[in-house]
């Protein structure tokens, strides 16, 4: 991959594994065990509260996780981070995954959404050619069940790792037996296909694409003013089946609320085979910059909690400095 100034991605070799498969992310499962056994038997009030105690729990004995988010909190807050951000970084956590309790239970009269960019999305899908529906682990993705009355259509087909897509489904069940969603496992022979399928019968099909698996073709690019590494492969598989991209963000912003983002990403219906790449390395600088924008419009969102930048070696940050001072 070339580059042609100081803001251009540079690819990276893989690295295995990922930290954030070593880790599995067991407090994220723990936290949904408590609530939806807390909110389905003692009730919506009673769950709420009882959120704040499991905020400070984590806080304050969730070193890895606390860890982590004093290394991203600064970054996004453009200042040091105190005990009262940590508190908030962390019960934000706990509020999107109690939410998801109610969305996947279909109580979406509870919950008071604001959609913006709807522009963005309602010609795609009414055009039936099917779209790709990038977000992050920032906010909400489940959020999407609730707008699909003031957005219709929007069927969505989630592509994520093959052990996910097993803890996905088997946490649906556990919540409502009743609840479904399509997910299209990596890592299997017919991956690419069914997500082709799912694109031809006019879905969106939707990646969280801010985590490497660890190993597969990683770019390095500038987040909250630090080297960070995304994977190429969401893009790649974009441009490979020539469709649309369109960047969705649900923010939680208490209570409640929450704000629904649609942002034009990129677009790789016409893109010639030889301009492939090119159109790979503006589409993963725009989503760079949506990441940093929404970060900071949102610190509290970011559910990422282990060490994001850690996943990019100091060698290669120290390469990008280099390449950086000779421009």
């Amino acid at each position: 991959m070339t580059t042609t100034n100081k803001n251009d991605p540079i690819e990276l070799a893989p690295i295995k594994p990922a930290v954030w498969l070593q880790r599995q992310e067991r407090s994220n499962m723990l936290m949904l065990g408590i609530m939806s056994w807390i909110s389905l038997r003692l009730g919506r009030t009673v769950a709420r509260s009882v959120l704040h105690l499991i905020a400070t729990y984590f806080v304050l004995f969730s070193l890895d996780s606390r860890r982590a988010s004093l290394s991203y909190l600064p970054r996004a807050l453009g200042r040091p981070a105190t005990w009262v951000d940590l508190y908030r970084h962390f019960f934000c956590f706990a509020a999107t995954i109690h939410d998801r309790i109610y969305l996947i239970n279909r109580r979406y009269d509870l919950f008071d959404i604001e959609i913006q960019g709807e522009e963005n999305i309602r010609s795609l899908i009414d055009e039936g050619k099917g779209v790709f529906l990038m977000g992050a682990h920032l906010g909400s993705f489940e959020v999407m069940r609730a707008i699909g009355r003031k957005v219709p259509g929007l069927r969505v087909a989630m592509v994520m790792h093959k052990d996910n897509a097993q803890k996905i489904n088997s946490m649906l069940g556990a919540i409502n037996p009743e609840a479904t969603m399509d997910v299209i496992p990596l890592g299997r022979i017919d991956s690419m296909l069914q997500v082709q399928q799912r694109l031809d019968d006019g879905m969106l099909v939707g990646m969280l694409s801010d985590r490497t698996l660890g190993d597969e073709p990683m770019t390095e690019i500038d987040l909250l003013g630090a080297s960070a590494a995304l994977p190429t492969g969401p893009f790649r598989m974009a441009a490979l089946l020539r469709r649309p991209v369109v960047f969705m963000v649900g923010l939680y912003m208490g209570n409640n609320r929450y704000q629904v983002h649609f942002e034009t990403l990129a677009d790789f219906s016409n893109i010639p085979a030889g301009g492939r790449n090119k159109a790979v390395e503006i589409a993963i600088l725009r989503y760079a910059e949506l990441l940093n924008r929404y970060t900071r419009l949102a610190p509290y969102n970011w559910f990422n909690f282990f060490d994001y930048w850690q996943s990019v070696p100091g060698s290669l940050n120290e390469k990008l400095n280099k390449k950086l001072i000779k421009k």
